[in-house]
């Protein structure tokens, strides 16, 4: 499919140069368009309430396999842990590594602070985003990856790996390379410790989600077909 098209569309510069290594495919036949998040979808946020003040809350949400990094997630917590010790993680989602991730959390001793919530849908992943002071999104590899803008409706700031397509769009968010688990455990001690940062995070990545948006995505995406037909 790639060789037979005119013109291949990618959602990042990460997966353009991923099929450029993996498929042969020349750079100039690549458009990149990065995905978006609906503003129809920030009407149906729910509620923010008070954030807890005795604790604080750091979300994955995800499948919970190899590509999105949960086992970077569970290491960083574990090191973050040592430091802050009433901090609470959450790893919402389902997958085949969640049997031996829970057994891990068991051998590091980190149970009670540790907590697998399952897959959610609808309201219940509008409230796990609500209640998280951080998300975290730990990927392997992530050709785009959405939850982070999903998360940042409800002002929550985000940790990205570097190895998404999503932060290239997202230039204030903090991020490091998944396998970098203390550089990862760093960043999340800043943001919980000093909710000044926080904060900054929330109003210069609210700032760029105004330019994050699907009618931007599909004026692009017609000027690609507008060349491809020869502007007919």
């Amino acid at each position: 499919g790639l060789e037979a098209a005119d013109r291949v569309v990618a959602v990042s510069h990460y997966t353009k140069r991923l099929v450029m290594r993996q498929y042969g495919i020349p750079g100039d036949k690549i458009e990149v368009v990065h995905n978006a998040v609906s503003r129809s979808e920030a009407d149906r946020v729910y509620a923010v309430p008070e954030r807890c003040a005795h604790e604080k809350r750091v979300l994955f949400m995800g499948r919970v396999t190899f590509q999105k990094g949960p086992e970077y997630f569970m290491e960083a917590a574990r090191l973050v842990l040592q430091k802050i010790p009433n901090a609470r993680f959450f790893m919402a989602g389902s997958g085949d590594m969640l049997p031996r991730l829970i057994r891990r959390a068991g051998q590091l001793r980190i149970g009670h602070r540790f907590h697998f919530a399952g897959f959610l849908r609808g309201e219940q992943v509008d409230r796990m985003f609500a209640l998280s002071d951080l998300y975290v999104m730990p990927s392997v590899s992530e050709p785009f990856g959405i939850t982070p803008l999903e998360a940042m409706l409800y002002d929550v700031p985000v940790l990205l790996s570097r190895q998404s397509g999503v932060s290239e769009v997202l230039e204030h968010a903090l991020k490091a390379d998944f396998w970098d688990t203390r550089d990862m455990a760093d960043k999340i001690c800043a943001v919980l410790r000093y909710p000044c940062l926080a904060a900054e995070l929330v109003k210069n990545c609210r700032e760029e989600m105004k330019s994050i948006r699907w009618e931007n995505a599909a004026d692009q995406l017609m000027a690609v077909y507008h060349n491809v037909s020869g502007g007919n």
